[in-house]
C-alpha cells in the first residue's frame, strides 16, 4: 500500500516535471522566435532613418539639374546707389592698390549690398574693378625704381614664378565660383581672411620696430657727425644725404628702363595663350571631351614658365634680387610649396572675386621682400590674372557692361590717386610700413563686410528653403 502510494507521488512529480520542462521548452522557444522579429522591427527603423538622414545631406548639397541662381542687374540710373557705390569703391581702390590686394573684398559687398546686384554678378564686376585698380598702379609703378636696389619697383623673377601658378588657379576658381554654393564660399572667406590679416598686422609691428630702430641709428649717427664736424671747427653747415626709399620712390625714370623684355614677354606670352583656351572653350560644349582637352592645356601652359624659373633658381641662374644682398637658397619643397600658394591665391581670387593679392602680398612680405615691392609685384601679378577672369566672366554672361566700364573707370582713378598720395606720407614718415598696415586693414575689412554679406545670405535662403547644395557645372545657369 504505501510503495503503491509512493509511486503514484513519483509519477506525479514527474509528469509536474515533464509539463514544467516542456513549458520552459515552449517559452523559450516563443522568446527566441520573438527576439528575432524585434530584431527585424527595430533595425529596419535604424537603417531607413539613417538612410533619411544621408538622403537629406545628399538631398541638401546635390539636386539634380537644380539650381538656386538667378542673376539680378539692376538698371544703370543716377541715383544714391550709384553715388555711395562710387565713394565705397573709390577708397576701396585706393587701399587695395595700396596693399596690392586689389580691393575685390571692398568691392563685393558694396556691388550686392549697395548697389543691388547678386553675389556671382558681384564677384564678376568687382574683377572688372580690380583689373582697372591693378592696370593703374601698374602703370604707375613702372615709373618707379626699388626703394635701396638699383632695379625696378615690380621684380620680375618673382612674377614669374606666381604668375602663371596664379592664373591656373584663376580657372579653377572660377569654375568653382559656378559650382560652389555661397555658404560654402563665405567659409572658406572668414577662416582664410581673419588668419591672413593677423599675420599682415604681426608683419607691420616688426617692421615698425625694425624703422623705429633704423631711424635712431640714423639720428645719432648725424647727431655724433654734427658734434665732429663743430670741434674741427669746419664751419660747414651739415647737410644729411637724401634717404634711400625717399630718394628713389620721387625719382621717375621713363617706362622703357624698368621693362625687362624678355621676362614680360613669358608673361605675356602665359596670358595670350590662356586666351586663346578659353576663346576655344567657348565654341565647344559644355564637359565634351574636347571641352575637358583644352581645359587640360593650360596645365602645361603653366607649368612650363613656372618650371622654368624654378630650375634657374635652384641652380641659382637667377635670383630674386628684391632681396638685395641676402643670399637665396631655394630649396624644391620651398619652391613647391610657393607654387602651390600661387596656385591658392588664383582659385580664390576666381572663387572670391578677389584679386590673388590677399594671399600673395602676405607671402612675398615672409619671403623677406621689402613692402613696396611687394606690393608692386603682386599688383603686377593681379593685372594679367584679373584680365583674364574678367575675359572668361564675360564669356559666362555674367556682368552687364556698362555697369562694368562705369567702376572700371572710378577704380582706375582711385588706384592712381591712392599710389601717389600714399607714396608721398611715405616718402614724408621714412616707413615703409605704412603699406603692411593698409594690407591687414584691406583684408580685414573684407573678411567682416563679405562675410556678414555671405552669412545674411545664407540665413534667408535658409529662412526661405531654397538649394543651398553644388551647382550643375555642366548646365551653367
Amino acid at each position: 500500500m504505501a510503495r503503491n502510494m509512493f509511486t503514484q507521488r513519483a509519477v506525479k512529480m514527474s509528469a509536474g516535471a515533464a509539463a514544467l520542462a516542456i513549458a520552459w521548452a515552449v517559452f523559450t522557444e516563443v522568446a527566441s522566435a520573438e527576439r528575432p522579429l524585434k530584431d527585424e522591427i527595430i533595425k529596419p527603423k535604424i537603417f531607413v532613418e539613417q538612410e533619411a538622414i544621408f538622403a537629406r545631406v545628399i538631398n541638401f548639397l546635390w539636386q539634380a539639374g537644380g539650381s538656386s541662381y538667378q542673376p539680378v542687374w539692376p538698371e544703370m540710373k543716377f541715383g544714391w546707389k550709384i553715388v555711395v557705390g562710387s565713394v565705397v569703391g573709390f577708397f576701396g581702390a585706393a587701399l587695395g592698390s595700396v596693399g596690392g590686394v586689389g580691393g575685390g573684398g571692398i568691392f563685393v559687398p558694396m556691388l550686392a549690398l549697395i548697389v543691388g546686384f547678386d553675389p556671382k554678378s558681384s564677384t564678376a564686376i568687382s574683377k572688372c574693378m580690380i583689373m582697372g585698380a591693378a592696370g593703374s598702379t601698374v602703370y604707375f609703378n613702372l615709373r618707379l625704381r626699388h626703394p635701396t636696389l638699383d632695379m625696378p619697383l615690380i621684380d620680375y623673377d618673382l612674377a614669374l614664378l606666381f604668375q602663371p601658378m596664379l592664373m591656373l588657379g584663376i580657372s579653377i576658381g572660377v569654375a568653382f565660383n559656378v559650382v560652389f554654393a555661397d555658404w560654402m564660399v563665405t567659409v572658406l572667406l572668414i577662416i582664410l581672411f581673419l588668419g591672413t590679416a593677423a599675420k599682415a598686422l604681426m608683419k607691420g609691428v616688426e617692421t615698425w620696430k625694425k624703422e623705429t630702430m633704423m631711424k635712431k641709428e640714423a639720428e645719432n649717427m648725424l647727431e655724433s657727425e654734427t658734434k665732429q664736424d663743430v670741434a674741427e671747427g669746419s664751419g660747414e653747415d651739415y647737410k644729411p644725404l637724401p634717404s634711400g626709399p625717399a630718394s628713389s620712390q620721387d625719382e621717375e625714370v621713363p617706362i622703357t628702363r624698368n621693362i625687362y623684355w624678355k621676362e614680360l614677354s613669358l608673361l605675356m606670352y602665359v596670358w595670350v595663350a590662356f586666351l586663346i583656351v578659353q576663346i576655344v572653350k567657348t565654341y565647344t560644349e559644355t564637359c565634351s571631351t574636347t571641352f575637358w582637352i583644352m581645359n587640360s592645356l593650360q596645365v602645361p601652359i603653366a607649368l612650363s614658365v613656372t618650371l622654368f624659373e624654378a630650375i634657374c633658381l635652384r641652380k641659382g641662374t637667377r635670383v630674386i634680387a628684391s632681396k638685395g644682398k641676402e643670399i637665396t637658397n631655394w630649396k624644391l619643397h620651398q619652391i613647391f610649396l610657393y607654387c602651390s600658394c600661387g596656385i591658392v591665391a588664383g582659385m580664390v581670387g576666381g572663387l572670391l572675386g578677389l584679386g590673388g593679392g590677399f594671399i600673395l602680398g602676405p607671402l612675398f612680405l615672409e619671403l623677406g621682400i621689402p613692402p613696396q615691392v611687394a606690393s608692386a609685384t603682386s599688383t603686377f601679378a593681379m593685372l594679367f590674372s584679373s584680365s583674364m577672369s574678367v575675359v572668361q566672366y564675360y564669356l559666362l554672361n555674367r556682368f552687364p557692361v556698362p555697369y562694368a566700364a562705369y567702376f572700371v573707370v572710378v577704380a582706375t582713378i582711385a588706384a592712381f590717386t591712392g599710389q601717389h598720395v600714399v607714396r608721398k606720407i611715405i616718402a614724408v614718415l621714412g616707413r615703409a610700413s605704412i603699406i603692411i598696415f593698409i594690407l591687414a586693414l584691406t583684408i580685414f575689412v573684407s573678411a567682416i563686410s563679405l562675410g556678414g554679406v555671405g552669412i545674411a545670405n545664407m540665413v534667408e535662403k535658409m529662412e526661405n528653403r531654397e538649394y543651398m547644395g553644388f551647382e550643375n557645372f555642366c548646365v551653367p545657369s
